[in-house]
């Protein structure tokens, strides 16, 4: 990572896995600390995924400015580029208003790209080279991905092709792993994770899993679906989409889909875990007073 600089400002980093509620703890802490809140979610930039990506409503945010939601057509892929690039135009704006920049999200790569500065690498697609990736399945472009990269292919989504074809692709074409370790950090962070067991997350997932449906979850794929959204693209997305998808096209039941779902959700979970483990800066903290202190702190002390 580059060297830290004395004026660099600083930001509080909120991460957890699904269900474990960080946009709670982050809506605390703007409301106490005079913040406002950058979200780092890979499916929440897209307009008309509201349910399935849990995006925080309106009456949730109560009254705190929300950045990078509903920003990008789900029809086009939107990248860790151009979030890197708008989310740090958000920090921007926040500090100009000298509030305090609160990164919220799940997305591991989304928070490293924005906190960490990572110098992304500019690759342009190769499509005949995909082409011939996309022959194989998924469990031989992971067991590729493995030799080239163990790291990423320990926190990538084994079932998501498209996700694993680029990640082969960037490697192959940069012959570094992905993402680059590239780092020019230009902020101060303080990082919370929520620490929860993993029984309690489970049973957390699950709950949320049939609120969502009870929104009317399913309704909101027909309407993507209807809104010119490709079937192919909508089982992209993971989790969610993909398994209402699968089961509005009638290649599994209902019944079926949901309980694949929640499998999948689960296993996402531990994913996102894993990549943060290693990571000796986060603090793990288990409640808002636990937060709360280490933010005052944060803030009190001078600047290294």
């Amino acid at each position: 990572m580059g060297a830290k600089r004395k004026n660099d400002p600083k930001i509080i980093t909120v991460l957890g896995p699904t269900s474990s509620g960080k946009s709670d703890l982050a809506v605390s802490l703007a409301k106490n600390f005079d913040g406002e809140i950058v979200s780092a979610d890979s499916r929440q930039v897209y307009k008309g995924m509201d349910i399935g990506t849990g995006k925080v409503t309106k009456e949730e945010m109560e009254g705190v400015p929300h950045y990078l939601l509903s920003v990008a057509s789900p029809r086009r892929k939107f990248t860790v580029s151009q979030y890197q690039k708008k989310a740090a135009g958000a920090i921007n704006k926040i500090l100009k208003k000298e509030k305090l920049p609160i990164v919220c999200g799940g997305t591991a790569f989304y928070i490293s790209a924005l906190v960490d500065g990572m110098i992304l690498p500019e690759i342009t697609p190769d499509w005949n080279f995909r082409k011939e990736l996309n022959k194989e399945n998924c469990e031989e472009l992971l067991g590729r991905l493995e030799k080239i990269d163990p790291q990423r292919a320990g926190n990538i989504d084994p079932k998501n092709k498209r996700r694993l074809v680029r990640a082969v692709e960037i490697v192959e074409k940069t012959n570094e792993p992905v993402p680059s370790l590239k780092k020019n950090s230009f902020y101060s962070p303080l990082f919370l994770g929520i620490k929860i067991d993993r029984d309690t997350l489970n049973k957390k997932i699950d709950k949320r899993l049939q609120e969502r449906l009870k929104e009317g979850m399913v309704e909101e794929v027909k309407n993507l679906r209807k809104s010119g959204i490709s079937w192919q693209r909508l089982e992209s997305f993971g989790l969610e989409y993909k398994w209402i998808a699968l089961y509005l096209q009638e290649k599994v039941s209902y019944d079926e889909a949901i309980k694949r779902l929640s499998l999948e959700t689960k296993n996402f979970s531990k994913r996102q875990m894993n990549w943060w483990k290693g990571d000796t800066r986060i603090n793990w903290i288990r409640d808002y007073k636990e937060a709360e202190k280490l933010v005052k702190n944060f803030l009190k002390a001078p600047l290294n």
